[in-house]
């Protein structure tokens, strides 16, 4: 098509994906555990006809001050993420208000779980079940799955339970760090050497640093976290195997030891990790850190973004009229939404599973295809309307939620 209709269409889908409202939204409390928390399921006619119909997913966050309005916001997200992913799932997410390390954590997770019941898919409702995000720990999943009697309504279970464990694995890491690397090849460029950053060192940034620093090659030359003090700088060498492999497991008590003893600069200015000079930058920890108050700060050539909403519209388009190639988080980390699927859907056996880790492999497989496929795809179609990749990403999600024309 040409592009006058291609932006009509685009105009069209955008004004019917902002005119959609929750399928779902709740909010349960218990006042003798001082709990709140949310459910938001955002769409699921795209998964009519699929193998989970009328279902939306998404993971759990747990924060102090977690609000409804932030789960509407990342379910709305999740809604993109999982059309990109060609997956036909709808969007959701939950949440607590509260911290995941408080003393009656468990008591006030299994609560919020058991007033979720009713309106879980495998109860006939249409909220896919719990997940890992922000705040997640390795006990959630035994807690939700006994609460629950069941393993259905847990995704990222270790694989013991019939998961792919993609928290551990790094699964969402795994496919943002591809994204940046089917970017580079796109433009005929290749990762061996590519300096780059990394903002937060969680799961998320772990991952990223493990995939694209230790199997791909790319060299770390900043890396920034609370647990870490600041921000490290590790000059245009990067940074050594042994600290590379400590931040690629998230062994924060190891790496601290191994920064500190090894005369590298550091700043305890966590935003200084934004203006370091590299080839490709992942933030990778929370939403709304690059605004246009910040943008012109940056000095990489590839923004890839690990976490959920880093950075803000109109910064995005700021940074494209700079030259500045920006992959949307939709577009680059459904790494772990493509293995919830995975795990909701496989006919795999436990025991195959424990054997083989045919979940964990399929999961990564489908993750690299599909993200890098995407990748391509979302710049090809950028260059031939002449607009940003962030909006051709989305012009993509929005044909999956709503049926292509042609």
């Amino acid at each position: 098509m040409d592009k006058a209709t291609f932006l009509a269409e685009f105009a069209d889908l955008k004004n019917r994906f902002e005119a959609l409202a929750p399928e779902l939204e709740l909010t349960v409390r218990d006042p003798e555990l001082n709990l709140e928390g949310y459910v938001v399921v955002y769409n699921t006619g795209i998964s009519m006809g699929g193998p989970l119909p009328a279902c939306g997913k998404g993971g759990t966050r747990i924060t102090p001050n977690l609000s409804l309005d932030e789960i509407r916001m990342l379910a709305k997200r999740m809604a993109l993420k999982n059309a990109a992913a060609g997956l036909p799932l709808g969007g959701a997410k939950s949440g607590i208000k509260g911290k995941s390390d408080a003393p009656d954590a468990e008591k006030t997770y299994r609560r919020f779980v058991k007033l979720c019941k009713p309106v879980l898919h495998e109860n006939g409702g249409v909220f896919g079940g719990f997940g890992f995000d922000i705040g997640a720990r390795p006990e959630h999943p035994v807690w939700a799955c006994d609460e629950l009697k069941s393993n259905r309504s847990f995704t990222g279970k270790p694989l013991a339970m019939g998961g792919t464990d993609y928290d551990r694995e790094g699964i969402a890491g795994l496919g943002v760090a591809v994204a940046a690397k089917a970017a580079m090849e796109h433009a005929g460029k290749t990762v061996a050497g590519t300096s780059f950053a990394v903002q937060g060192a969680g799961a998320m940034g772990a991952a990223v640093i493990r995939y694209f620093g230790g199997e791909f090659g790319g060299n770390l030359v900043s890396v920034s976290d609370p647990r870490l003090g600041g921000t490290w700088h590790f000059g245009a060498s990067g940074a050594p195997a042994p600290v590379l492999d400590a931040l690629s497991h998230g062994e924060f008590d190891k790496a601290c030891k191994l920064l500190a003893a090894g005369g590298f600069t550091l700043l305890k200015d966590l935003e200084a990790i934004l203006s370091t000079e590299c080839v490709v930058l992942f933030p990778s920890a929370l939403q709304d850190v690059i605004g246009t108050h910040n943008a012109p700060n940056l000095k990489c050539s590839y923004l890839v973004e690990g976490a959920n909403n880093p950075t803000s519209r109109e910064a995005q388009s700021r940074l494209h009229e700079r030259g500045v190639i920006v992959i949307p988080d939709f577009i680059a980390n459904p790494g772990g939404i493509i293995a919830a699927f995975v795990e909701l859907t496989s006919k795999v056996s436990t025991e195959d599973n424990i054997k083989n880790r045919t979940k964990v492999e399929e999961a990564k497989t489908m993750t690299r295809t599909r993200i890098a496929a995407n990748v391509s795809k979302m710049l090809d179609l950028a260059k031939t309307y002449g607009i940003e990749p962030a909006d051709a990403g989305f012009y993509m999600a929005l044909q999956n939620i709503f049926g292509k024309k042609s």
